[in-house]
Formats: structure tokens, C-alpha cells, sequence
């Protein structure tokens, strides 16, 4: 048993690595682009429009679920084409508050422009938080986590708590960055990372990164402010309701986020079990990069999308 396991691991590794390179090319992504809503993409995709995404909200909400969207695009180098990414998600903002959806927004400081300089997108973020939403600000490649991670602590230094951000626990210096934010009481969202990481900056193997979110969960749960558990691993998420009853953590101080089209029917389930479940649900015509990273984390999901290639 432990040969065959670890054969999966390898072959799931090596297909990750594959996936992600093919995110790469051009070719790929010419093929995806043209063909992938009618193949697959919209089981993980909200649409390229926010009228598609409001539609979907509206749909998870009547199931029971929250939800938070994203305007999908990342790596914005100019100023100006920060302005228009401002002003689509005031947009999705004010929309989300005049249909009354139980949802809020999730969005990348490089798609603000952090490439471009880090006080430009500490101001758009800023602008944003102003509106009274909650945000949160996503965690990208690890080259960026020091300014995403500085820049929420001076947002919330300046008085914003509708603020939240995201720890990934495949990164090894997650523990220090965990402490260090603690003393704010933050509302933290715990991912394994889906980002190719070299590895001296992340846990190559599975198990090491499984573990790594075992402790931080437990540690977020019993002293951050909130703690969103991303996952759609199962032992993950009994251990977590372990943990909660077991150390008297009420509902209030946590709930579990997943990806659209990934395990609703698990997504349900805890709705009924009386959880807080969240949807992430991105949109937006910049979707083949999301597309290629959620096939990467579960290649389950790329032949899904395969069986559907080869029907078309």
C-alpha cells in the first residue's frame, strides 16, 4: 500500500509540474481560450462577465452557501490599467451590497499594482476598503509575500478591520509570518498553495505540507480573530470540527472555503451540519491561468476537463 501511494504522489507531482508548465505556452493557452468554457472551464469559471458571476452567486446562495468573486487577471504593469481594475471592482462591490448577496470580494496586489510600485496598490486596496466591504487581499507567488503581508498590516494599522488576507502553509516561513500577525487579531484564510514553488521555499512533498496545515489550523483556531479553512481535503476538515469541539471554539470564530465546482455536493453537506460554508467563485475573461492552477492542485480535475475535450 505505501508503494502504491507512493506512486500516486509521484505520478500526481509529475502531472502537476506538467500542468503548470503547459500554463506557459502558447499553444495550450491559444486551444483553452477558444475552446475551454464549452469543455470544462465554466464548472470552475463564474463566466467571463459579472452579470454571469452575480447569476452563479445568486444560484450558491439559495443553496445555502456564502461566496466570495473575483475579477480573475494578475500582473498588471501599467497605472493606468489599475484605474479600470478600481473601478470594475467598485462595480462588483456596489453590486454585491444592492442584491443583498451574502458574498464579499477576494482580490491580488499585483492586479493593483504592486509590480508597479507597492504605494500604488496599498492606495487601490485602500480605496476599496473605504467603500465598508469586507476584502480579501489573495496570496500570490512567494515573491510577493512580503508586501502583501506588509501591506495588510499597515491597512489594518490605519484602522481597516474589513480586511483579510491568506497564509499558505506549503511556504516554510508560514510559522513566522503566522506569529507575527497574530497580535492583530487576523482574519485569516489557510490554503496549502497552488503556486510552483522551488524547494527551498516550499515543502515539495504532500505529507510535509498536510502537516504543516495541521498546525497552523490549530494554532490560527484558537488565536486568530477568524479563521477560514480552505480545503477539500475531508480529514482535514474532521479534524478541524475535532479540534473546534474539543477546545470550545464556537462556529462564529471559523468557517470552511472551497473552489467553485470542486466537491459541492461536500460544500452542501456542511450547510447542513449547520457550518459556514464559502464559495470561492471567480469571473472574468482573464481565466485561463485560474483554469490551469486548479487542474494543477487536483489532476483529477484535468482529466474531467479531458473526457469533455475529447466529447467536443
Amino acid at each position: 500500500m505505501a508503494a502504491v501511494a507512493q506512486l500516486n504522489g509521484a505520478v500526481n507531482a509529475g502531472l502537476r509540474k506538467g500542468i503548470l508548465a503547459a500554463a506557459d505556452s502558447r499553444r495550450v493557452q491559444r486551444f483553452v481560450r477558444r475552446h475551454g468554457m464549452r469543455l470544462g472551464a465554466a464548472r470552475f469559471v463564474a463566466g467571463e462577465t459579472l452579470e454571469d458571476a452575480v447569476s452563479v452567486l445568486r444560484r450558491l446562495n439559495d443553496q445555502g452557501l456564502w461566496a466570495n468573486t473575483t475579477l480573475l487577471g494578475e500582473g498588471v504593469l501599467e497605472p493606468a490599467h489599475t484605474e479600470a481594475v478600481v473601478a470594475a471592482y467598485r462595480e462588483v462591490i456596489e453590486r454585491i451590497e444592492s442584491e443583498q448577496l451574502r458574498a464579499n470580494v477576494a482580490l491580488k496586489l499585483t492586479h493593483l499594482g504592486l509590480e508597479i510600485d507597492e504605494e500604488l496598490a496599498y492606495a487601490n486596496i485602500m480605496s476599496l476598503l473605504e467603500l465598508g466591504s469586507f476584502v480579501r487581499i489573495d496570496m500570490e507567488q512567494s515573491e510577493f509575500v512580503e508586501a502583501t503581508l506588509r501591506t495588510y498590516r499597515r491597512l489594518r494599522e490605519a484602522g481597516f478591520d474589513n480586511v483579510g488576507t491568506v497564509l499558505q502553509s506549503y511556504l516554510y516561513r508560514t510559522p513566522d509570518d503566522l506569529e507575527d500577525l497574530l497580535p492583530l487579531a487576523p482574519n485569516l484564510r489557510l490554503v496549502k498553495g497552488a503556486y510552483l514553488e522551488p524547494a527551498h521555499v516550499a515543502y515539495p512533498h504532500k505529507r510535509d505540507v498536510d502537516a504543516a496545515y495541521r498546525r497552523l489550523l490549530e494554532r490560527m483556531l484558537t488565536d486568530a480573530g477568524h479563521t477560514a479553512v480552505a480545503t477539500h481535503d475531508e480529514q482535514l476538515i474532521e479534524h478541524t470540527l475535532r479540534f473546534a469541539s474539543e477546545h470550545g471554539i464556537p462556529n462564529e470564530r471559523f468557517e470552511f472555503q472551497m473552489l467553485y465546482g470542486v466537491r459541492p455536493q461536500l460544500q452542501r453537506d456542511l450547510v447542513r451540519r449547520g457550518h459556514k460554508v464559502l464559495v470561492a467563485t471567480p469571473y472574468g475573461p482573464e481565466w485561463y491561468p485560474y483554469l490551469m492552477r486548479r487542474l494543477g492542485e487536483r489532476p483529477a480535475n484535468l482529466f474531467f476537463f479531458l473526457k469533455n475535450t475529447l466529447r467536443g
